[in-house]
């Protein structure tokens, strides 16, 4: 069998799982809220974001295209250095998914790209200008648009609110949580599920598969839209549990405030083609329904873990990024990027044991916040 061949179906393989941790690490993006309130059961919260983030998938393309030719050289991507970026996104992913942190897939992708690049090919290969502006200026700019608007909205909510009864209110926002998380789902999906098509196209495009100019093929996206909408599906119950308790406790109003402000803020960006940490939007719009709520309490020692984590992400996946190219090419070839794929699956599966010590799952994720990403079983008496 061609080594090339070989080698583009490991690259799309990987993709694929890169693809599957983004949709169960950010399902807490658009359903932690409503899981929190009680809006919607744990399981049918995630199984309503699975089908949305698929049906988003295939609703624009501009992100895609950025991924695929916005942030290197095309000419000087080669498949080793896409696989090399995968494995750094996604061992990004699988890290703070353990550690129960809502970071950004999307930069862990792009880092992981960028500094297998630059290991590759040079500073020269990569699109600083680009990165910066598509990157680097959204990733500042969306938390704290969606603080600001989340603060604002939720301060309305209340105020237009004030005479209804709370026992009233709380049930129309619930109503109002299912359709405000649909969108935050949908919007997901026109984001994120692009990410992983831009860089298959981007592998397709190294392999001489495709020209640059071909776009994004139609199977591209249709698994691209399945393998995140599968992981949704699987629920990423440490993230969700971060986001819904860890950071303030959330009432109706201040989940629909949220998930709307959310909403409006990824459908903005998708539609000007950034790649944007749908997580740092919905992080921030959960703070700014704490801010806007008066006497709500945000956890800011929680806030301070996670941006220190968004601070840390383009250079940890790009390092991870440029160790996978290195250790690929120390043996060469396709059976390089087998053993350092081998490799990364093992040490998943590793990771994957260890937090099933302290599982968090649909039966848990909404106890009481404690400090923990894993509640601490309570011991039951035994009935005499």
């Amino acid at each position: 069998m061609d080594a090339n061949l070989v080698l583009l179906a490991i690259v799309i393989v990987t993709a694929l799982s890169f693809d599957f941790t983004n949709g169960f690490h950010d399902t807490a993006n658009a359903m932690a809220t409503s899981i929190a309130t009680g809006a919607l059961r744990p399981k049918v919260a995630v199984a309503l974001s699975a089908v949305l983030n698929f049906v988003g998938a295939f609703l624009s393309l501009k992100v895609a295209a950025t991924i695929a030719t916005g942030i290197v050289e095309t000419g000087a991507v080669t498949l080793t250095v896409v696989f090399a970026g995968l494995v750094g996104g996604l061992a990004w992913n699988l890290v703070t998914w353990y550690f129960g942190i809502p970071s950004s897939s999307s930069h862990a992708l792009i880092g992981g790209v960028v500094g297998a690049t630059l290991i590759s090919a040079g500073a020269s290969a990569v699109k600083g200008a680009e990165i910066v502006s598509h990157v680097l200026v959204p990733a500042v700019l969306a938390p704290l648009a969606a603080i600001l608007v989340a603060t604002v909205g939720t301060y309305l909510v209340y105020v237009l609110t004030r005479r209804i009864s709370g026992k009233v209110r709380d049930r129309g926002f619930k109503y109002g949580q299912i359709g405000s998380a649909s969108l935050v789902s949908l919007a997901h999906g026109t984001n994120d599920a692009q990410k992983t098509m831009g860089i298959i196209t981007l592998a397709l495009i190294a392999s001489g598969t495709i020209t640059e100019s071909a776009g994004t093929p139609l199977w591209v996206i249709v698994t691209s839209a399945t393998a995140i909408a599968l992981g949704t599906y699987l629920g990423g119950w440490r993230v969700i549990r971060t986001l819904g308790k860890g950071l303030t406790e959330i009432d109706t109003p201040q989940g629909f405030a949220a998930e709307s402000s959310s909403a409006a803020v990824i459908f903005a960006s998708s539609h000007f083609g950034f790649p944007l940490s749908t997580t740092h939007v919905c992080t921030g719009s959960v703070i700014g329904s704490g801010l806007g709520k008066r006497l709500a309490h945000v956890r800011w020692n929680v806030a301070g873990r996670m941006a220190a984590a968004w601070l840390i992400t383009l250079p940890a996946a790009a390092a991870v990024g440029a160790l996978a190219w290195a250790g690929a090419n120390l043996i060469g070839g396709a059976l390089g990027v087998a053993v350092v794929f081998i490799t990364a699956l093992l040490l998943s599966g590793g990771l994957y044991l260890a937090a099933r010590r302290q599982p968090v799952n649909a039966n848990n994720v909404n106890d009481e916040w404690t400090g923990r990403v894993a509640p601490v079983p309570t011991v039951r008496e035994p009935v005499a």
